[in-house]
C-alpha cells in the first residue's frame, strides 16, 4: 500500500462508466474524475465505489429508446498530497525517457487545449449519432446539476 501521510483529506477518483443506447452498435465510455473527502484511503476507496454505483441508471430518452448506464469500476484512486487551494498539484504522470520530439508532442498550442476547444457538441456531432450525442449531454448536464 503507498504512504499516505495522516493528514491527508482528499482523493482523486477515476470512475469508469458505460453507457448504451438501444438500436446504437457503439457504447460511449466516460473516465469521470471526482474528488473523494475521506480520513483514509480505505474509506476514499468505499466512497469512490459508492459515487460510482450512483451513476447506474435504466431510463428511457426523448426518442424512446431504451438507455442503460453502468458503473464498471475505479480506473484510479490518487491521494491528493497538498491543500485544495491556487496551483495544488492534484495528480502527476511519470514517464521516464522522453526524447525532445515526444516532449514536443505532449505540449500542444493554446488554441489546442481543452478549454479552448470547440463545444463537444459541435465537434462530436460529427462522430456520433445524434441519439448518443444527446444522451451523452443529458449525463453531463445532469451531473453538473448534481455536484
Amino acid at each position: 500500500m503507498a504512504n499516505i501521510p495522516e493528514n491527508v483529506k482528499w482523493y482523486l477518483a477515476e470512475l469508469l462508466e458505460e453507457i448504451q443506447i438501444e438500436g446504437e452498435s457503439e457504447n460511449l465510455v466516460h473516465n469521470n474524475l471526482v474528488l473523494i473527502r475521506a480520513d483514509s484511503p480505505e474509506e476514499a476507496y468505499r466512497k469512490a465505489l459508492t459515487r460510482g454505483q450512483e451513476l447506474n441508471d435504466n431510463y428511457e430518452n426523448p426518442d424512446g429508446k431504451k438507455v442503460k448506464v453502468t458503473f464498471r469500476g475505479l480506473s484510479d484512486l490518487n491521494a491528493i498530497l497538498d491543500e485544495l487551494e491556487d496551483g495544488a498539484e492534484l495528480a502527476y504522470e511519470e514517464m521516464t525517457g522522453l526524447s525532445e520530439a515526444e516532449i514536443a508532442e505532449l505540449l500542444p498550442e493554446k488554441d489546442q487545449l481543452g478549454v479552448f476547444q470547440p463545444d463537444e457538441a459541435d465537434s462530436a456531432s460529427q462522430d456520433l449519432s445524434p441519439s448518443i450525442l444527446e444522451e451523452a449531454m443529458r449525463i453531463v448536464r445532469n451531473s453538473e446539476h448534481n455536484q
